[in-house]
């Protein structure tokens, strides 16, 4: 009876200890995450936005010749945007259905260590604002949860994408729900592989339901307007809608 008790005993305060150790990753993987990534992915933006900065006052200095003759003439076409190297962020994407202060860092790769980082762009996808397909995943839950709540965004929402020439901003269209499998959600044409690119999309997908990745959740945009950093982005355009979400 006895080693029955301390066998009883043992295996007991190893189930506690067990259990123990289950409560701290779960808090682990759905709060600490969250403290760290949004701590790197602000200070990521922060740095961005520096950049941006410096870069458009080297642009305006550039453009500075003296005595030059005064004459009105249309604004160049923005250069095509050069994609960075892999895990590398290039841009800020903000939703004001998110709230007047959203902001995430977009960089270029989907894979799980660029995904802590911010909003990742699929290496095949258009570039923010050209024709095809700009398309991004980000976490649902987790490492910042960037699109935690991407099934609350309606039709005509704005999404804008910062980058250092340009703010590009699109118009929520359409959502669906999909398998993983089904990746002709990022196809240059949403949902339609093989058509011919004649617009400029982009597309969200992100894991369904919360806390499990058995489906996708994908948000399809569409192109609004393309603005040259220079002039600014038109305030209207980060006014945040009625019934704000967190």
């Amino acid at each position: 009876m006895k080693a029955l008790r301390l066998v009883t005993r043992t295996l007991g305060e190893l189930f506690i200890t067990f259990g123990f150790l289950l409560l701290l990753f779960v808090a682990w993987q759905l709060w600490w995450t969250d403290v760290t990534a949004n701590r790197q992915q602000a200070s990521t933006i922060e740095a961005l936005e520096r950049g941006f900065q410096q870069d458009e006052v080297g642009v305006k200095k550039a453009r500075v010749t003296p005595k030059a003759p005064v004459t009105k003439t249309a604004p160049a076409p923005l250069a095509r945007l050069a994609r960075v190297p892999l895990g590398e962020a290039f841009g800020i994407v903000r939703i004001p259905r998110f709230g007047a202060n959203n902001a995430r860092p977009a960089l270029n790769g989907t894979d799980d260590q660029t995904l802590t980082r911010g909003i990742g762009q699929y290496r095949s996808s258009a570039q923010p604002g050209e024709v095809g397909n700009f398309s991004v995943a980000g976490h649902r839950t987790t490492y910042g949860r960037p699109f935690h709540n991407i099934d609350l965004l309606k039709k005509g929402d704005v999404i804008v994408v910062e980058t250092k020439d340009r703010y590009v901003v699109y118009a929520v269209d359409r959502h669906v729900i999909v398998l993983p499998s089904q990746v002709e959600v990022i196809a240059p044409v949403p949902q339609r592989p093989g058509v011919q690119a004649t617009q400029a999309w982009m597309t969200m997908t992100s894991c369904h339901p919360k806390f499990s990745a058995r489906q996708r959740y994908v948000v399809f945009a569409k192109l609004v307007k393309t603005f040259p950093r220079a002039g600014g982005l038109p305030a209207s355009f980060m006014a945040v809608p009625a019934g704000e979400v967190a």
